[in-house]
Formats: C-alpha cells, structure tokens, sequence
C-alpha cells in the first residue's frame, strides 16, 4: 500500500518541522508499505521554501515550487499531478489536523472498499471550537453541497480528503483557491454515482488555530463556495 499525502504550503515556517515529524511518525504503521509524501510551495514569503529543500534534500519529500502565489487550489493541482500512491490524501501544512487519523482513514477505506472517503469535523460533534458562526457556515454549504450531489456528507470542506489514486486523476481541478473544496466535491460525487463507487466519511479530529495566528480563509471565501457550489450543481 502506498499512499501519497499532498501538502500545499504558503509561510508556514512555524508549523512545518513539527507536521512533518507527525507524518513521518506514521511511516512506522503496517498499514503503509510506502508514504509518498508532495509538497508544493505556493511562492512563500518566509522561510518555508528553506525547510522545504532541506526535507527535499534528503530525499524525504517530492518537493514542487510555484514561482508566484496561487492558492491552496492550484497548489493541490500541482502536487496531484506528481502523485503516484494507491490512495492519495490532502493535509494542510498547519497543526489543525492530526496525521494519526490518516491511519484511521486508510484503514477503514481498505476494509471497506471505500474509494473516496472524507475525514469530518463534526459527524460525532456537532460543534466547532473556533464557535457557532463556524459551525453553522460549514454546516449550510455543507447542506447547500448535499442539495446538488445527493450526498450525504456533514463535512464538504474538510481538508481531509482521500481518494483512490485513479479517481483522483480523473478530476480536473480548476479552482485556485478554497473553492478547491466544492469543486472536488460535486466532481467526485459526478464520478463515483456514474461509476457506481463508494464515497462516505468518517470522524476525524480537529483543533483549529485562529485567524489571528494565520488562518488564512476568511468570509470571501464562504461567498465564493456558494458560487462554486451552484456553478458545478446546476451545469
């Protein structure tokens, strides 16, 4: 079993050594035969890019540079292309989820056939730690999403995102930013309901930082995942 874990990355200087000693840490897992891991530097202002090479450098990481700053879309865009794993999941390069649950993740896709499974923040609680306007927000583009899918998912915009290497070559990702999330959504949902495949989600774990500490998606973005959702819902 391979699996390729895909990490865009804009000035994350404070939070990568630690991120990247929790992904390696589940290297050690039977589950994992090999850990792909690809990140793209989305254009960093800090000293992300140095860290980055470093890990390249050492051949723990395929290493992919933007040389102007895209957004978390684009920057997936590019790592995809570059991954070979038999399942391939998205991680943000911050500490808002534990790489612990990728284990859960694949253990429970492999055992259950599952081709695209998503990691969600509220199936077991419903609540946000960053409040109810977070919650809500979520819950109604989450809702929104379902209406033109036909899934049933609590979490659209989670982060946490695995699919079977095929399928996830299969979509073409065209947002740049975090309409990356609806996006992906609606076209996984087209393919495994035209495929008869399996897409569900499990709970995961999440402890967000604040926007005051670098969170980087703001109310901008909510506005704009309406926008994504209605244009891959109804053309």
């Amino acid at each position: 079993m391979k699996l390729s874990i895909l990490i865009p990355v804009y000035n994350e200087e404070k939070t990568l050594e630690t991120i990247f000693g929790k992904i390696f840490e589940i290297e050690k897992s039977l589950l994992i035969d090999e850990l792909e891991v690809v990140a793209v530097d989305d254009c960093s202002k800090d000293n992300s890019l140095n860290i980055l090479n470093k890990y390249a450098e050492s051949g723990k990481i395929k290493l992919l540079k933007h040389e102007k700053n895209q957004g978390k879309g684009a920057a997936i865009r590019t790592a995809a292309e570059n991954a070979t794993g038999n399942y391939v999941v998205f991680q943000d390069a911050d500490l808002e989820y534990d790489p612990q649950d990728l284990l859960k993740m694949l253990d429970f896709a492999v055992k259950n056939n599952v081709d695209v499974l998503y990691g969600s923040r509220f199936l077991e609680k419903k609540r946000s730690p960053l409040g109810k306007a977070h919650y809500f927000v979520n819950a109604g583009l989450t809702t929104l999403s379902n209406v033109f899918t036909g899934l049933n998912l609590t979490d659209m915009e989670t982060c946490y995102k695995m699919f079977r290497g095929e399928i996830l070559k299969e979509i073409n990702i065209e947002e740049d930013r975090f309409g990356l999330e609806p996006e992906i959504t609606a076209k996984a949902a087209k393919i495994c309901a035209e495929k008869n495949l399996k897409l569900c989600e499990i709970p995961i774990n999440y402890d967000p930082r604040k926007y005051n500490d670098g969170k980087k998606i703001g109310w901008k973005d909510g506005l704009r995942a309406v926008y994504i959702i209605l244009k891959y819902g109804l053309f």
